[in-house]
């Protein structure tokens, strides 16, 4: 097997998207922890467009973006396929991937709100999106959003809500609440459980106590 790498930072949702897609395929790899404020000329050269982890080196030739990653890495290693093979519902896995990651503006208002009104309001918005996921993207029937194994939408979507359970905790609010997101709920617990996952995620605890004096630091020089 070609040499992998995985240039990324423990505690980003977007590098854990890589390393959970590597771990559901049984790959091996090299962990490459970059330091955000002074990243590695190797990362800078990888990526000198945005700058930014993760970055996947496989036999010396770097990939950027998370879920540009994860379809890389399903195409090179078909084995437990994450997309499906009908066109049609690919088409629609790589809508719901998408919405999910243009959420994010949503998660960062809350993230940087200065009030308690501003974060009811950032927490509003977050609640309407979540609303379309729970009824639009999410099935009663199904135990992940394909079927009865995590595909590319559930490893966009876990990395996403996980960092809600982070906000959750640091500012001691309920975001994801079981009577309004019923689905999203068993979704979300099912998705922790499976080992490739369980395994590959930090402690809550270890992730609330880098994010808090990093934010807190953020919304004072804002």
């Amino acid at each position: 097997m070609a040499e992998i790498k995985l240039h990324g930072f423990w505690y980003s949702p977007f590098t854990l998207r890589v390393v959970w897609t590597l771990n559901l395929k049984g790959i091996p790899y090299e962990n490459i922890e970059e330091d955000r404020f002074n990243k590695s000329p190797q990362l800078l050269e990888y990526n000198p467009v945005h700058k930014k982890t993760p970055v996947l080196v496989h036999d010396g030739k770097p990939i950027c973006e998370s879920m540009i990653i994860a379809e890389y890495i399903d195409e090179i290693w078909p084995h437990n396929s994450l997309l499906p093979t009908d066109p049609y519902d690919r088409a629609q896995a790589r809508f719901w991937v998408k919405y999910i990651d243009d959420m994010i503006s949503a998660m960062s208002a809350h993230l940087r709100s200065r009030s308690g009104e501003e974060r009811e309001k950032a927490k509003e918005n977050i609640w309407e999106r979540l609303k379309v996921i729970e009824d639009q993207c999410l099935d009663d029937q199904k135990k992940f959003y394909g079927g009865n194994t995590i595909d590319m939408v559930d490893i966009a979507l876990g990395s996403f809500v996980k960092f809600i359970e982070i906000q959750e905790d640091m500012f001691q609010v309920k975001i994801l609440q079981s009577e309004r997101f019923p689905r999203l709920h068993l979704w979300f617990n099912n998705f922790k459980d499976v080992p490739a996952v369980k395994e590959n995620i930090p402690a809550q605890e270890k992730l609330v106590a880098f994010y808090k004096p990093l934010i807190e630091k953020i919304l004072a020089s804002a």
